[in-house]
């Protein structure tokens, strides 16, 4: 089994930035892919970005690429998302994943461990 625990959302305005951390724990995390996902309300979740176990690959969604980067820190059995030029638009819940593979999956079905979330709230 692997826990994750989201960290670093909060309240900012338009522009601004943030970085989020997802914390494993349980078994070895750097032979598991790893995705951020996130749901506003009324809406379903969405893929935002993941990164294979090596770190060596990443995908985005289209709405976050060139604003968002996502990486891992495998020594530290962490991944983060650095969120960079928030928008309003970018409002959610943001879950972290993990995956039995060292692969990327771009759907939340991939995914067979998840956080809590962390609540990301961007003022226009």
């Amino acid at each position: 089994q692997v826990q994750l625990v989201e960290s670093g959302g909060g309240l900012v305005q338009a522009g601004a930035s943030l970085r989020l951390s997802c914390a494993a724990s349980g078994r070895t995390f750097g032979n598991l892919a790893a995705g951020w996902f996130r749901q506003a309300p009324g809406k379903e979740r969405d893929f935002v970005a993941a990164i294979t176990w090596s770190g060596s690959n990443t995908s985005y969604a289209e709405s976050v690429k060139g604003r968002f980067t996502i990486s891992r820190d495998n020594a530290k059995n962490t991944v983060y998302l650095q969120m960079n030029s928030l928008k309003p638009e970018d409002t959610a819940v943001y879950s972290c994943a993990a995956r039995r593979s060292a692969v990327i999956a771009l759907s939340a079905e991939g995914y067979d461990y998840w956080g809590q979330g962390t609540q990301v709230t961007v003022s226009s």
